[in-house]
C-alpha cells in the first residue's frame, strides 16, 4: 500500500500565516473596499464581521477537521473517514476541479502584478493621466506574448517554493512573504490616511450610513463573508492535515479570519483617502488596482515609490494564494496516482501553463468568445464555475460530511476541532449548522445565479 510521506508545519505561527495567506487575495483588496464603500460603510463592515462568524467560521473548522482527523488532502480525506459503503470520496473530483479552475485564472491575473510592479519600479506610469493608464493595461491584455510570459512567471515561482518541501519551501517562504505583506499595508494605510483632504476618504470609508442596509447589502455581507476564505474546495483541508494537535481549531480558524479581515479592511484605508484625497472617484473593480490608483500615485509626492510598494504588496497577497492551492494540488495529485512529489510537480506544472492559456488568449486572440453574455470573457466562465458552483456546493458536502449520521457525524467532529488547547466549537449551535447553514449557503448559491442570468 503507498503511503505518502507527510511533512507537517514546523510551528503554529507557520499555520496561521499560510492558512491565511490562502484566504488572502487580490479579492481583498479592489472587491471589499468598493463594496463597503457602496453598501454604506461601516455599517456593512459590522454585517460583514457577523456573517463571517455566522458562515465562514462553521465551514473553516469543518474543512480544517477533516484533513487534520484523515491527515490527508481533500483527494482522500472523505476515503479514509466516511462510513463503510458510502460515496462521500466521489467528492475528491468537485475539490481538485476547484482548485485547478481557480489557478487557470488566478495565475493570469496574478502575472498582471508582476508587470504592474515592474512597470511602476521604472517609472512606467510617470506623467501619464487615466486615459494613459488605461492604454497600457488595454495594451497588456491585447499581447498574448507577454501575458504568457507573466503568467509563466506566475507558474515557475509558485511551484519552485512548492519544490522545496513544505518546511523549507512553503512555509518559510510564505511565512516571510506574509509578514512582508502585512508590514507593507501598515505603511501604506499611514501614508493615505496623512495625505492631504484625506478625511473625506475616511468618512466615506469608515461613517455607517444605515440608509444604505438594504436587501442588496445584506446579501453583498453574506456573499463577501462566505467566499473571502475560500471554503468548499479542500483549499483549507490540506493546511488542517499538516498541524499537530496541540491547539484547537476554531481558536485557529479564528486568527485566521481575523488576519484575513485586517487586511480587507486596511486595504480601504490605503484606497479611499488616496482617491478622495486627489479627486479620483473611486471605481470598482480591474479599473481601480489598474487604472484609478497608478493615477493616484502619480498626482502623489513620491507616488512611484509608494505605487511600487503597493504592487509588491499585492503580488504578495497574489503569490500567497497562489503558493498555497499549488501545494493542495501537488498533495491531492500525488495522493491519487502515487507519484513521488517532484514528478508530481513537473506534470502539475506543464499542466497548469496550459490550462492556464485559455483565459490568457479569452482577452486577445479568442476575445470574441464571451460566454456569459456581451463583455465576459473566459476568466469570467472559469471563475463562475469556482465561486458560484463548486465552492458553495463544496461547502455544503462538508457541512454534511460532518454534522450527518450518514456521514462523519457530529460526535466525530466536535471530537477533532476541539482537541488541543484554545477555544471550543459552541456545541450549542449544533441546530445551526446541521439545518439553517446549509439553506443559508443554497441562497448564496442560488441569489448568484441569479445575478449573472437573471439580471
Amino acid at each position: 500500500m503507498f503511503v505518502l510521506e507527510r511533512e507537517t508545519f514546523s510551528s503554529r505561527l507557520g499555520f496561521i500565516l499560510i492558512s491565511a495567506g490562502c484566504a488572502i487575495g487580490l479579492g481583498n483588496v479592489w472587491r471589499f473596499p468598493y463594496i463597503t464603500g457602496l453598501y454604506g460603510g461601516a455599517s456593512f463592515v459590522l454585517m460583514y464581521l457577523c456573517f463571517l462568524l455566522l458562515l465562514g467560521l462553521p465551514i473553516m473548522v469543518a474543512e480544517f477537521s477533516v484533513g487534520r482527523a484523515s491527515q490527508r488532502s481533500a483527494a482522500k480525506s472523505f476515503d479514509v473517514l466516511e462510513p463503510k459503503g458510502t460515496k462521500w470520496h466521489l467528492y475528491k473530483y468537485g475539490a481538485i476541479a476547484g482548485n485547478v479552475l481557480l489557478m487557470m485564472f488566478y495565475t493570469t491575473v496574478s502575472g498582471w502584478m508582476f508587470y504592474y510592479l515592474y512597470k511602476m519600479a521604472v517609472g512606467g506610469f510617470v506623467g501619464l493621466d487615466a486615459n494613459g493608464v488605461g492604454a497600457i493595461f488595454g495594451n497588456l491584455l491585447a499581447d498574448p506574448v507577454t501575458m504568457t510570459g507573466n503568467m509563466l512567471l506566475v507558474v515557475i515561482t509558485g511551484f519552485s517554493v512548492c519544490y522545496m518541501g513544505v518546511q523549507k519551501g512553503v512555509e518559510r517562504i510564505t511565512k516571510n512573504m506574509m509578514a512582508c505583506l502585512l508590514v507593507l499595508i501598515i505603511v501604506l494605510a499611514a501614508n493615505s490616511v496623512m495625505l492631504p483632504n484625506s478625511e473625506a476618504g475616511l468618512r466615506y470609508y469608515l461613517l455607517p450610513d444605515f440608509s444604505k442596509i438594504t436587501q442588496e447589502a445584506v446579501f453583498a455581507a453574506m456573499g463577501q463573508a462566505f467566499f473571502t476564505l475560500s471554503l468548499g474546495i479542500g483549499a483549507m483541508a490540506i493546511f488542517g492535515s499538516y498541524i499537530k494537535k496541540e491547539q484547537s481549531l476554531t481558536g485557529e480558524s479564528m486568527y485566521i479570519m481575523a488576519l484575513d479581515t485586517f487586511v480587507a479592511i486596511t486595504s480601504g484605508l490605503i484606497i479611499f483617502p488616496a482617491c478622495m484625497s486627489f479627486g479620483v472617484n473611486p471605481g470598482g473593480g480591474p479599473g481601480l488596482l489598474f487604472i484609478t490608483l497608478p493615477n493616484v500615485f502619480n498626482s502623489m509626492s513620491g507616488g512611484q515609490f509608494w505605487g511600487s510598494l503597493f504592487f509588491l504588496f499585492m503580488l504578495f497577497a497574489a503569490l500567497s494564494t497562489v503558493i498555497a492551492v499549488f501545494e493542495n494540488i501537488i498533495c491531492m495529485i500525488s495522493e491519487l496516482t502515487e507519484w513521488d512529489r517532484k514528478k508530481t510537480i513537473h506534470v502539475c506544472a506543464v499542466a497548469i501553463t496550459l490550462l492556464s492559456m485559455p483565459c490568457v488568449l479569452g482577452f486577445n486572440l479568442w476575445s470574441g468568445f464571451q460566454p456569459l453574455g456581451p463583455g465576459t470573457c473566459v476568466l469570467d466562465l472559469e471563475d463562475f464555475f469556482v465561486s458560484n458552483n463548486l465552492l458553495p456546493l463544496g461547502s455544503l458536502v462538508y457541512l454534511a460530511f460532518c454534522t450527518s449520521r450518514y456521514g462523519w457525524g457530529w460526535d466525530n467532529f466536535i471530537k477533532e476541532a476541539d482537541t488541543g488547547n484554545g477555544v471550543k466549537f459552541p456545541k450549542w449551535i449544533r441546530g445551526y449548522v446541521t439545518y439553517v447553514l446549509p439553506l443559508i449557503v443554497i441562497y448564496i448559491f442560488a441569489m448568484g445565479y441569479k445575478a449573472i442570468f437573471f439580471k
